[in-house]
């Protein structure tokens, strides 16, 4: 008998008395008759059950909650007769790709329009029973009703002649108006996949198992671009259980999403698997990036942004100013590379019949994989089918379906369906990480303490390195993360980009470019503040200026890539910035702070055109030197479709920012990443959380902006400028924890 995790975990949940929530009435799909299905998003069966697919993946936000509850609340379906089914990988549902806070930014409007699609042709038909006006009808609480006649009919009763209607143009739907939507998106619609959370029954990746399954683990590189010089596939193979031992095709640059060479242990199970690894005695060339320390790549950077680089932001004469500046303000920042760390390591099944491929995978990207698994066969596309799992976490990691395609390698090469399962020190070592970043600022001031001149200078290595092999300066798109789309109200402003050579695959983390950018912008905003022996916030408000929508040419660029925005429907807007700081510090009760004992630290930032600012309010504590007592988070994300869960992401986005940066980093030598496990690649635990975290959401009806990213980059800065408070040391270097001694 196999024993897994999983199953030991649900019976000693029921040894000890587990709790059951029930929400939605259908666990699964049965099969239906003939229904009306308007679009790729909504069905409705004869018997009224709406079953609503969801296009994008599910990893903690509840985007499998929200994204139905739009669609539903649109159409005028009650809650407890919908279904939610995953959708396949597949290009007709539009982007599919969870990452950049996108899911409601980007398709909030498409998604209603396919509640009305289907809410209009029901209202049709219901008014030629009627003969009425369909404009006297209304859709609500799974009925068409005519009010005037006190009659209705359900959704089921009008299946069959709604589907022999033309399906309305885009064009022609009108949508409700949004006060409408409000009162059915409340604040507490339920989550979900809460109940099978709670019993143990969700499907993660590594919980689907196909009959002959095989588990996969690699030897992959130490270091990028490595090869294997020699390894011993017999001593693999002795270990019981262990079938193969396969050599895995040998990465070229650019490194793309391809599998990561390396050796394959094949094996009945994942113990065995391991074991056979462990047995390979392996040895690496490990190629032209051996020579990687981080030690020295900090120097490298630093000596980068001391150097002048490509000018990308210009307003006035920064040189002049600075010659005329009472004093000059300067300092720079370091934020190391981070690792995803998602509590579920990658894995990915695959399995090959004939010319058909079937994948299971908690990918973020399930067009990507698709994609990445017929490159790697030779396949076409719609050969290959991709179910998408419940993710354990992502954060931009399981966008990148190299792991995906590793599996389709190995089925192809068994014959066999095969599980690639990465264990927690092939994540902390073979993943994607977050750019290492050098910023540089100065500020003039003149006698009277005013901002004159800003100069902002930052290297980091682009995304588009991993893609192109060569690329080793950030692009306009990458620095609208915090230095193009920054609001200053300071006449001479000049930043600059500098250049990062690649060594590691460097990839999409939550909020990407914005952490570090926010770091040293939140960072060093403090230190002006501290320099003119003023408050922080009125530095923050003075920095940001009046409330106003910024132009392209106060910004002093010539375009803004804005989030693939333009700034008519999304501006850089100071005011919702000075907002979020003000209404964040009422409620952190600032003024009071000195009289209070308290040592508070704030800080702002825009990203996913979402407005952020958060009050972080620590503690002397005799063992470790701080606690972190308290934390305030502010957000204004315009239109919010799921309420509670925006709550949400802003308490995950704050633990992770502190995450980030009391212990954020993986470091490099000869090559290889330090760090293995939870052990040294630390994150936040209980004793590191504020004891209370209060959340706060603007009411708004602008348009959506991002929610799962924007809260993070400004918990960094928040918590470094806490710590100055209390202690009188500036810490401008990412992990603060090993500047403390902690």
């Amino acid at each position: 008998m196999t024993v897994t995790r999983r199953s030991f975990l649900i019976g000693l949940n029921l040894a000890v008395g587990g709790l059951a929530l029930g929400i939605y009435p259908r666990d699964a799909l049965a099969a239906e008759p003939a229904g009306l299905s308007p679009n790729v998003f909504v069905r409705i069966a004869p018997d009224g059950v709406v079953t609503i697919v969801c296009h994008r993946s599910e990893m903690g936000q509840g985007v499998r909650s929200s994204l139905p509850a739009l669609i539903a609340a649109e159409l005028g379906a009650s809650l407890d007769r919908v279904v939610v089914e995953q959708a396949l990988g597949d290009a007709k549902y539009g982007d599919q790709n969870t990452d950049g806070s996108s899911s409601v930014r980007e398709r909030i409007d498409d998604l209603r329009r396919a509640g009305a699609a289907a809410r209009q042709m029901l209202i049709t038909a219901a008014a030629k029973q009627w003969k009425v006006k369909p404009a006297t009808c209304a859709a609500a609480g799974h009925q068409v009703v005519h009010a005037a006649s006190a009659r209705a009919l359900d959704f089921g009763d009008l299946v069959a002649a709604a589907r022999k209607l033309a399906v309305p143009k885009p064009e022609s739907l009108e949508l409700r108006p949004m006060a409408e939507l409000r009162a059915v998106l409340h604040p507490t619609l339920p989550l979900l996949d809460g109940p099978a959370f709670v019993e143990g029954k969700a499907q993660f990746g590594a919980d689907v198992s196909l009959p002959g399954m095989l588990i996969a683990v690699i030897a992959r590189p130490p270091v990028v671009g490595g090869t294997v010089a020699k390894y011993d596939a017999d001593a693999a193979l002795k270990i019981p259980g262990v079938r193969h031992v396969i050599a895995m095709p040998e990465p070229v640059a650019p490194w793309l999403f391809k599998p990561w060479g390396g050796i394959a242990v094949v094996a009945e199970n994942t113990w065995a698997a391991m074991r056979g690894r462990a047995a390979l005695d392996l040895s690496w060339n490990d190629g032209d990036n051996a020579g990687y320390d981080s030690a020295a790549f900090d120097d490298e950077m630093l000596a980068s942004v001391r150097a002048p680089g490509t000018t990308r932001r210009q307003v006035g004469d920064v040189d002049a100013a600075m010659t005329a500046a009472a004093r000059i303000v300067e300092a720079e920042y370091l934020v190391p590379h981070l690792a995803h760390l998602s509590m579920e390591p990658p894995t990915a099944l695959v399995a090959i019949d004939g010319d058909q491929v079937e994948v299971w995978a908690p990918t973020q990207n399930p067009q990507g994989a698709r994609g990445e698994v017929a490159r790697t066969l030779g396949v076409a596309e719609d050969n290959v089918t991709v179910h998408v799992t419940l993710l354990g976490g992502g954060f931009g990691r399981k966008s990148k379906p190299d792991f995906v395609a590793e599996a389709a390698f190995l089925a192809r090469e068994t014959g066999a369906p095969v599980r690639v399962q990465w264990t927690r020190e092939d994540d902390v070592r073979h993943g994607y990480y977050n750019a290492v970043s050098a910023q540089r600022l100065r500020a003039g001031l003149d006698a009277d303490g005013k901002v004159t001149a800003w100069h902002h200078r930052t290297a980091f290595t682009p995304i588009g390195s991993t893609f192109d092999g060569v690329s080793d300066e950030p692009g306009d798109g990458d620095l609208q993360q915090g230095v193009l789309d920054l609001a200053l109200d300071v006449p001479n402003v000049r930043a600059e980009s500098c250049k990062a050579r690649a060594q590691v695959r460097v990839g999409w983390y939550r909020s990407v470019y914005n952490i570090f950018h926010a770091f040293s912008v939140g960072s060093f905003i403090d230190e002006l503040a501290a320099e003119r022996k003023v408050d922080p916030r009125d530095m923050w408000l003075e920095i940001i200026g009046p409330a106003r929508e910024v132009s392209l040419q106060e910004l002093g660029i010539a375009k803004l890539g804005n989030y693939g925005h333009t700034l008519d429907d999304h501006p850089v807007d100071a005011g919702r910035l000075r907002n979020v700081i003000e209404r964040v510090t009422a409620s952190a009760k600032w003024d009071e702070r000195a009289a209070s004992g308290r040592f508070l630290g704030l800080a702002a930032h825009r990203s996913f055109v979402a407005y952020t600012a958060v009050v972080i309010s620590v503690v002397a504590d005799p063992v470790r030197t701080f606690r972190i007592d308290e934390a305030w988070i502010s957000m204004d994300a315009g239109t919010i479709v799921n309420e509670e869960r925006v709550h949400s992401q802003l308490e995950g986005g704050l633990i992770m920012g502190i995450s980030n940066a009391l212990y954020g980093g993986v470091t490099m030598k000869q090559g290889r990443t330090v760090q293995s496990n939870f052990r040294d690649a630390r994150i936040a635990r209980i004793r590191d959380a504020p004891r209370r975290i209060h959340t706060d959401l603007v009411a708004s009806d602008a348009l959506a902006a991002g929610v799962g990213e924007p809260p993070v980059p400004p918990v960094g800065p928040a918590l470094a400028n806490a710590l100055f408070a209390l202690t009188g040391k500036r810490l401008r270097a990412i992990p603060l924890a090993k500047a403390l001694g902690i």
